[in-house]
C-alpha cells in the first residue's frame, strides 16, 4: 500500500515537472514555431509575417496545424517517456 501511495506522488510530481519541460516544433520551413509542454498543451504559436498571404489562407492553416499536431505528440511522448521511468513500464 506505500508502495502505490509512494508512486502516486512520483506520478503528481512529474505531471507538475511536465508542464514545465518544452517542445519547440517549427513548420513551413521555420516560418511557424509552436511550442508545446509535456502535459500536451500549446503555450505558444510563433508565425513569420513572409508565410501570411491573404490570397492562401489555407496553406497558412495547414502548416499551422501541422506544427500544433506535431508539438502535442512530441510533448505526450516525454510525459509517456518520464512515466514510463516512474512506473518501470508498468501499465497504469
Amino acid at each position: 500500500m506505500k508502495q502505490a501511495q509512494k508512486m502516486q506522488e512520483q506520478v503528481a510530481k512529474m505531471q507538475a515537472d511536465l508542464e514545465e519541460k518544452t517542445v519547440e516544433v517549427q513548420a513551413g520551413g521555420g516560418k511557424v514555431t509552436v511550442v508545446a509542454n509535456g502535459a500536451g498543451e500549446v503555450v505558444s504559436i510563433k508565425i513569420d509575417k513572409a508565410i501570411v498571404d491573404p490570397n492562401d489562407v489555407e496553406f497558412l492553416e495547414e502548416v499551422v496545424l501541422s506544427g500544433v499536431k506535431s508539438a502535442i505528440e512530441q510533448g505526450k511522448a516525454i510525459a509517456q517517456s518520464e512515466m514510463t521511468k516512474i512506473t518501470g513500464g508498468l501499465a497504469m
